[in-house]
């Protein structure tokens, strides 16, 4: 048996008759509490209770700093001690508007390096640059433009088209794989898109490393790696898992944030609105996405945080400028032409078309997953090679899947006058082979997103579903813009101008991207604050806001959850939603509490259970905690005891007495029990019961007590470890109300 000094010397003082050391008490108190901390920091897959926490957070304010001199200046009265209250409370609030903005300005960096090497390596399977071989396209041409075919100093692969075909599909696939096998060997957790899991924890369950460092540094380096093979994955969603990673790690440097759950939780969900803030160049619409898509339970100090978070990474992100253009993503643009009532029922159809994209990418994407875990899921890196393999193979044949998203996006937003002609896109004489290259497009890259979201590489479905929404927009841009030419005296086309361009198709691209968005999320306020703030155009809020309504119309017929939802219920995540999404008239809603509870519970007695039994009970069983009754007879509750706590008590009871027998243990409920927590672990109590008889004497070991002797039976105080004011509810209260109340507590 092994004791760190203080436990060894308070033994011997107890042997030698002598009263315990202050000291030696106080240090094994403190040393209690600490262990305890880390205990009620949870399990790994456990939840979190936030009420506990709460109550824990407060107490350990109440405790007072450890420091002589700063409890000293607590305890001062007068002008001093009113200055140093003012002092100390402006220091210990600065401390989080550090934290904030700290985390802000390293979400920013990470954006700008993100953006400037997914663009390089998206180049890369193209050509290099001639005058330096580490430069992207856009900075070697010092332009961003269509007119990329007459840069001189960019050179392509090869000089016949198969062997470029052959070099863009290899760099996809040595792309594809070394972000695989850094993600299975190195973070496991950077894998998928992160937000389904971030919810979780933002809920109260506990994965430990998923915001690790680790987990922040491989995705960063594999994100790149991922978006440059070509794979129909977006960077949006990992930019909030990469955010959140980094909020989470430095967090965990100030001890305020590391011992409470509630804290972090503000942090994260700060971290998670910094994240979109800096994917779409959106700080409105990131504070938006963590109210609406990701914390339940949004207090107005978590929105002040949240949008410091979001502008400071903004504002990091803007001052590095990676695309050297002012802009803070590269599909930003600007209309400056008004739409027409004429067009709504093309909005109409968009919506609609958003919608029904919505519920299938999500419906064949979840069947995707059920064979991806049955049958591939030892064949992560073979999985992602395969598929960016095939990604490139077809992909290049098409002018739209060749280059990246984002750049595709930015064309296809553009308006054609002013340089917005890509390869003939706004050419009348071309305008059918773009509506078939853009078809074709939809449908490919619809096929590529279900096959490739949730492959073991970091992958979003932001900016492909926006991808795949702006090449369908812009398709039927293409057509209105087509009848507006073969019907120009039409009495629905009455309000064009017959010498000015009247349609624009890249609105429509812009509209598509929403309603693709908005279908796959099912998210409505955000995605249109994000698209205002894309364009910066207050004319095209009625347009968004019409598409999107379509959308939701459409997508609630098929179900309202989105697809970060399914994958919660997909993996077996405990997770309550905000709002009930099933029908309210389903009759379980009002079925009892007591009808789906289990009847044969677990128990803890207060009298006492003895320590083998506490011990295969919590070794045994998978339950959070057991509820403490006065007796198997008399199943009145008393309190609550959370197994994480159950567990702790055993170990030190065991390390600290050096038990040979099995004592009982004691779950008496009583406040003065926390004050003597260490003695009480240590102490053995006496019992004497009534009926005198033959028993075994514990204290001493094996041995026959006398007739009409007390015997001795030890008992260990486990009482601090009760929650004495669990909630408890009736068990005739419906099934509706108790879910109800699980969503307020937190």
């Amino acid at each position: 048996m092994e004791y760190n000094r203080s436990e060894q010397d308070h033994i011997e003082n107890n042997n030698l008759g002598l009263p315990p050391d202050d000291d030696s008490m106080d240090a094994n108190k403190e040393e209690d509490d600490e262990e305890l901390d880390l205990i009620r920091r949870y399990e790994d897959f456990s939840t979190v209770d936030w009420i506990q926490d709460s109550l824990h957070e407060r107490t350990f304010q109440t405790k007072g700093p450890t420091n002589r001199f700063v409890s000293r200046l607590d305890r001062t009265n007068g002008a001093v001690g009113y200055l140093w209250k003012l002092l100390r409370r402006g220091l210990e609030e600065g401390e989080a508007w550090v934290v904030t903005s700290l985390v802000g300005v390293i979400i920013g960096i990470s954006a700008a390096l993100i953006s400037i090497i997914t663009a390089w390596l998206s180049d890369i399977k193209m050509g290099y640059c001639t005058t330096g071989w580490w430069l992207s396209r856009k900075f070697c041409c010092l332009e961003v433009s269509g007119e990329m075919e007459s840069c001189a100093e960019w050179r392509n692969w090869g000089g016949v088209e198969p062997f470029r075909w052959m070099a863009y599909v290899l760099f996809a696939a040595c792309f594809s794989f070394s972000s695989a096998y850094l993600v299975k060997n190195f973070a496991p957790y950077a894998a998928g898109s992160g937000i389904s899991e971030i919810k979780c924890i933002l809920g109260g369950f506990i994965i430990k490393g998923f915001l690790g460092v680790e987990t922040f540094f491989i995705k960063s380096l594999t994100l790149p790696l991922a978006i440059g093979s070509g794979l129909a994955v977006g960077k949006e969603g990992p930019s909030v898992h990469v955010a959140c990673s980094a909020g989470n790690t430095v967090a965990k440097l100030f001890s305020r944030y590391e011992r409470s759950h509630l804290k972090m939780r503000e942090i994260v969900t700060a971290s998670s609105a910094a994240g979109v803030a800096v994917a779409f160049g959106s700080p409105i619409g990131g504070v938006l996405f963590s109210i609406e898509e990701m914390n339940q339970t949004f207090s107005n100090r978590t929105m002040w945080r949240s949008f410091v978070c979001a502008l400071v990474a903004t504002f990091t992100l803007a001052s590095m400028d990676p695309f050297r253009t002012g802009k803070l993503v590269l599909f930003n643009v600007s209309y400056d032409r008004d739409w027409h009532y004429f067009e709504i029922p093309a909005y109409i159809l968009i919506g609609i078309f958003g919608g029904l994209y919505g519920a299938f990418v999500i419906k064949f994407n979840l069947q995707m997953a059920a064979f991806r875990r049955k049958h591939l899921a030892n064949h992560g890196v073979a999985e992602a090679v395969i598929l960016a393999t095939l990604t490139a193979i077809f992909g290049y044949l098409n002018m739209f899947l060749r280059i990246d998203m984002t750049e595709m996006l930015a064309v296809l937003f553009r308006e054609c006058e002013g340089g917005g002609d890509h390869e003939g896109l706004c050419q009348t004489s071309s305008q059918w082979r773009m509506v078939n290259s853009l078809l074709m497009a939809t449908l490919l890259r619809t096929v590529f997103i279900i096959l490739s979201y949730g492959c073991k590489v970091p992958a979003g479905i932001f900016v492909p579903s926006m991808a795949v929404g702006a090449t369908f927009g812009r398709m039927v841009g293409i057509l209105m813009k087509a009848m507006r030419t073969s019907y120009p005296s039409a009495p629905w086309f009455a309000a064009c101008s017959p010498d000015a361009p009247c349609i624009t198709p890249g609105t429509y691209a812009f509209l598509g991207a929403a309603a693709a968005l908005g279908g796959v999320t099912r998210i409505t306020v955000t995605v249109v604050v994000i698209m205002f703030e894309l364009t910066g155009a207050l004319t095209y809020l009625l347009p968004t806001m019409i598409v999107l309504l379509v959308t939701k119309a459409v997508s609630d017929q098929f179900g309202g959850r989105g697809i970060a939802d399914h994958m919660i219920r997909f993996n077996g995540y405990p997770f309550l939603e905000q709002e009930d999404k099933e029908d309210p008239a389903d009759p379980s809603f009002i079925e009892p509490i007591a009808n789906v509870m289990k009847q044969d519970l677990v128990i803890m007695e207060a009298t006492g259970v003895p320590l083998q039994r506490v011990a295969e009970i919590v070794q045994d069983t998978r339950y959070q905690g057991f509820p403490v009754v006065r007796s198997n007879e008399d199943r009145t509750i008393v309190g609550f005891v959370r197994t994480d706590e159950l567990r702790f008590a055993l170990d030190r009871a065991r390390r600290i007495r050096n038990l040979s027998f099995n004592p009982v243990c004691s779950f008496q409920c009583t406040l003065a029990i926390s004050a003597n927590a260490h003695e009480a672990l240590k102490r053995p109590e006496v019992v004497i019961p009534p009926p005198p008889s033959e028993g075994l004497s514990l204290n001493t070991g094996a041995g026959m007590g006398r007739r009409g002797s007390g015997v001795e039976i030890e008992r260990i105080d486990f009482g601090q470890f009760i929650d004495e004011t669990p909630l408890t509810v009736s068990p005739k209260m419906p099934l509706e109300i108790v879910m109800q109340l699980f969503r307020r507590m937190g």
